[in-house]
């Protein structure tokens, strides 16, 4: 089964509880997709992997792909959705909100499951930290960006370096204001990157291998790190509270043959990740929640993000 819209999604999920088919240990059992690209391409393939896990753990796999966050963190509170796909702003706030807990983290080409957040300035700033960052001019990527915003904003906050006189997105505008000289939503590391090197800001946020992926080397002899914020993690899977452990490590089991050989391909085809790793929620993202925590108003924001 593959729900595309929000309504839709809502309903297919009401009818589930309704025919009892939630639960401790659950049939069908329902795994949701992070709204990441158009839901028309993204479906079949969820649904060949959803094949793949239905065979594994001995039990029908139906699929969800909405086009925002809410619906699935709300399945996992009333255990409508058993797993999930999420990025990892929203499955800390599944974890926070409903008691959601990460199972498993993606694994990137480099054999990582996070990267960092970084703040560069020109070679020859006189900045050399976060406190340095007050008062200047900084470009973020956007202001749902990981390691652009969420993570070097959010420490910020958390240190008092920025502080947001309540809990609104007009009090974290507020608080930019005032803690900054100017602010940049540039649009991607590349561009943040640039306006940096031409003179437009004074500090960029962004990730920690931004300037080797998108500047020249002479490009990268002109800036330099002035401080690493902390990890970003990969997409996380979690499971709902509800279920028993043993169906959690049947889930996981099935979830981590696909990073055999024969299987890798049908997980590929979704997130173009090179396999997944067993985790727990506050090693893969105890530190960026924490810095989502103290950003004023991320949360609806990053719920309310949607697909293509």
């Amino acid at each position: 089964m593959a729900i595309l819209r929000g309504l839709a999604v809502a309903t297919a999920l009401a009818a589930l509880a309704c025919s009892g088919q939630s639960g401790a240990d659950p049939d069908p059992f329902v795994l949701g997709f992070l709204p990441s690209q158009r839901a028309t391409e993204l479906v079949p393939r969820a649904e060949a992997l959803g094949a793949f896990l239905s065979a594994r753990m001995g039990r029908e796999v139906e699929v969800v792909v909405p086009t925002a966050y809410e619906p699935l963190i709300e399945g996992l509170r009333f255990g409508h959705v058993h797993a999930a796909f999420l990025d990892g702003g929203p499955a800390w706030i599944a974890h926070e909100r409903v008691g959601a807990q990460a199972v498993l983290a993606e694994v990137n080409a480099a054999g990582a499951t996070f990267y960092y957040a970084e703040a560069f300035a020109r070679a020859d700033a006189a900045i050399n930290g976060p406190a340095d960052i007050v008062g200047r001019r900084v470009a973020f990527t956007s202001r749902t960006g990981s390691s652009g915003f969420l993570m070097p904003i959010g420490s910020m906050i958390a240190d008092s370096l920025l502080r947001p006189a309540g809990a609104t997105l007009a009090d974290l505008e507020e608080a930019l204001r005032a803690g900054f000289a100017a602010t940049l939503d540039a649009g991607g590391y590349q561009q943040a990157l640039e306006a940096l090197l031409q003179g437009r800001v004074d500090v960029a946020f962004g990730a920690d291998d931004a300037p080797e992926r998108f500047l020249t080397p002479e490009e990268r002899a002109r800036i330099r790190s002035v401080h690493r914020f902390g990890r970003i993690p990969s997409h996380a899977v979690v499971v709902g509270p509800d279920l028993s452990p043993e169906v959690v490590e049947r889930f996981r089991q099935a979830m981590l043959a696909l990073n055999d050989t024969a299987n890798l391909p049908l997980l590929q085809a979704i997130y173009g990740v090179a396999g997944l790793r067993a985790t727990d929620t506050e090693r893969h993202l105890g530190d960026f929640g924490r810095a989502i925590r103290a950003l004023p108003g991320m949360e609806e924001t990053l719920l309310s993000r949607r697909n293509p």
